[in-house]
C-alpha cells in the first residue's frame, strides 16, 4: 500500500516502531528502575524522585483498594498538574481500575453528567471543589471521597504561607475528614508501599476520556493501556532528539487533557524526565 504520507516524515522518523505489549504504568515502573533518583516531578522547588513517586502510586492504588476499589471500577480524577494528579492517575492504573479525568472547571451539572455516565463511586479533588461535589453527591454513584490541598505538595515555607494566600483570594475551604471523605496525604501514609498484584492487560481499558462536548454531552471515550502505550511511543519517536532521563518538561497543558496527558505527562515518565508542574499559567 502507498503511504504518501511518509513524504512528510524528517528523516530520523521511522514509518514503523515497535510497541511493547505492556499496560501503561510499566513506563513508572520501569523509569523508577533505571532512574530512582532522578527528579520526576518539581513542584515550586519540592521535587520526588522517580522512586517516591512510584512508591506513592503504590500506595494510593492499595489505599484505593482499601475503600473498596476494584479492578474495572472507575475513579474520578478532579485536580489541576499538581504531584496529586500523577500519582492518582498511576496509582489507579496499577490496581487495574479505570481512570475518569474530570475537569476541574466543571460546573455541577456537568461534573454529575460524568459522574453518572461514567460509573464512578470514588473521587479524589481538591478540597475547594468540594462544594460543588456535595451539593450532586445524592445524585450520583459516589460513596467516596479524596480530597486534598494544593499546600500538601509544597515546600515547607510555602506550605505554612498558602493558607494566608488562600484565605485572602477566598480559596481556602475547611471539610472535616470523616467517612465517606478521606484526606489524600493521610491515606498514603497508611498504606503499603509494595506495588500490587493485580493482572492488567493491554487490551483492557484504563481510560475513560471525556471530549469537549461541542456536539451535545460530552462522551467518554473509552482508550485502552494499548492505545495510550502506542500513542506515547509514537511521540517518543516523533520528536526524535528526546535524551532518556535527560529532559525538563514545562508541564502547563493540563494533564485532564488528552494532549497534555499523552504528549507530556506520560512521554515525560516514559523518558524518565522532569517535569516542571504548574496548576494555572
Amino acid at each position: 500500500m502507498e503511504r504518501p504520507w511518509l513524504k512528510s516524515y524528517e528523516k530520523e522518523v521511522p514509518s514503523t516502531v515497535p510497541y511493547p505489549k505492556v499496560p501503561l504504568f510499566n513506563f513508572l515502573t520501569e523509569s523508577a528502575k533505571r532512574f530512582p533518583q532522578k527528579t520526576a516531578t518539581v513542584f515550586y522547588g519540592n521535587r520526588l524522585s522517580y522512586e517516591q513517586l512510584d512508591e506513592s502510586t503504590n500506595r494510593f492504588a492499595h489505599a484505593l483498594a482499601g475503600l473498596g476499589v476494584k479492578k474495572g471500577d472507575r475513579v474520578a480524577v478532579m485536580l489541576p498538574n499538581i504531584p496529586q494528579c500523577v500519582i492518582a492517575y498511576y496509582g489507579i492504573l496499577k490496581l487495574g481500575a479505570i481512570v475518569v479525568q474530570t475537569n476541574p472547571l466543571y460546573v455541577e451539572r456537568e461534573l454529575e453528567h460524568q459522574l453518572n455516565d461514567s460509573g464512578a463511586h470514588v473521587i479524589l479533588a481538591l478540597d475547594i471543589f468540594y462544594p460543588r461535589i456535595k451539593n450532586i453527591q445524592s445524585k450520583t454513584p459516589l460513596k467516596s471521597i479524596i480530597l486534598t490541598n494544593v499546600r500538601d505538595y509544597l515546600p515547607t515555607l510555602l506550605r505554612w504561607l498558602y493558607p494566608l494566600k488562600a484565605k485572602r483570594e477566598g480559596q481556602w475551604v475547611v471539610v472535616e475528614k470523616v467517612p465517606p471523605i478521606y484526606d489524600f496525604v493521610e491515606l498514603l501514609q497508611g498504606s503499603d508501599s509494595t506495588q500490587p498484584v493485580v493482572d492488567v492487560r493491554p487490551e483492557e481499558v484504563a481510560l475513560l476520556q471525556y471530549t469537549g462536548g461541542t456536539t451535545g454531552v460530552p462522551k467518554g471515550v473509552m482508550l485502552t493501556h494499548a492505545n495510550l502505550v502506542v500513542n506515547t511511543v509514537q511521540c517518543r519517536y516523533w520528536v526524535h532528539d528526546l535524551q532518556e532521563g535527560g529532559e525538563v518538561f514545562m508541564a502547563v497543558i493540563p494533564f485532564f487533557h488528552v494532549f497534555g496527558m499523552s504528549a507530556c505527562m506520560n512521554l515525560a515518565i516514559l523518558l524518565g524526565s522532569s517535569m516542571v508542574l504548574l496548576p494555572r499559567f
